[in-house]
């Protein structure tokens, strides 16, 4: 069944649903430590869980599908992982683009690209450009990305705006600075998924997920299934969204 077919029966109640999930996918190296195996054989664990999800949220009619792929922090881990992650991206780039395109998926990246290097973001580039006519779910990859970041460099370019004279510095408003963010034109999150039982933001589009909806599992991200996204989409379901009004 095609990625794109939103026909799917779905395994929670048709609405509400949320049109643009976030995950963080934690928990690879330890699901794999635990098996006595070395961190990469969990992220490549890993790399299954993405399709798994891509496939379900684009049968299932989510819009928009956000992963925190690799953290501007994420380069602190020792060299031969960090290795290994960029062999994986580079890997999924090149084998999942002809599927990808066959669903009507449609690619997006967000975060600072120029660390990587010039084949890492070549292949990126590739199967962007691949996607770009999809009209199915929006995959965004968080590469590189971190909020802080990602804001530090919204406000550098509004200051070069205000200083060149284009924008006076009292007119600048929320949607001067989103519309400067990486994000720019995506819709909010409407439900954050956090495996692996941690709690943190981890410097997550912390301006986007102002109400996003927030929910941890203790499964990690290579044991995260279908049935464990449609119960994290069936506890959205169940929340008041008040967005920081009173419902009577």
């Amino acid at each position: 069944m095609a990625i794109g077919n939103s026909e799917s029966p779905r395994p929670f109640a048709p609405a509400p649903l949320p049109r643009h999930i976030a995950i963080v996918m934690d928990g690879n190296g330890r699901w794999a430590q635990a098996r006595g195996k070395p961190r990469v054989f969990g992220h490549r664990a890993g790399a299954e869980s993405v399709r798994r999800a891509v496939k379900a949220c684009g049968e299932w009619g989510i819009r928009f599908l956000t992963l925190y792929a690799f953290s501007t922090e994420n380069w602190s881990r020792p060299t031969a992982e960090v290795q290994a992650l960029m062999a994986l991206l580079r890997h999924y780039l090149r084998g999942e683009v002809r599927e990808l395109d066959r669903s009507n998926v449609r690619l997006r990246a967000i975060g600072d690209r120029e660390r990587f290097s010039a084949a890492t973001r070549r292949e990126l580039d590739r199967a962007i450009q691949a996607l770009e006519k999809n009209t199915g779910l929006t995959l965004v990859l968080a590469l590189n990305y971190g909020a802080r970041d990602e804001i530090t460099r919204a406000v550098r370019a509004l200051a070069d705006e205000a200083v060149a004279g284009r924008l006076r510095p009292e007119a600048i408003g929320e949607a001067d600075i989103a519309a400067r963010l990486d994000t720019a034109g995506l819709p909010d999150p409407d439900l954050m998924i956090r495996t692996a039982g941690e709690m943190r933001l981890s410097n997550f589009l912390l301006w986007q997920a102002s109400y996003a909806e927030y929910y941890s599992t203790p499964a990690c991200w290579p044991e995260f299934d279908r049935e464990a996204l449609a119960e994290a989409i069936r506890a959205f379901q169940q929340r008041t969204r008040r967005y920081g009004g009173v419902t009577e």
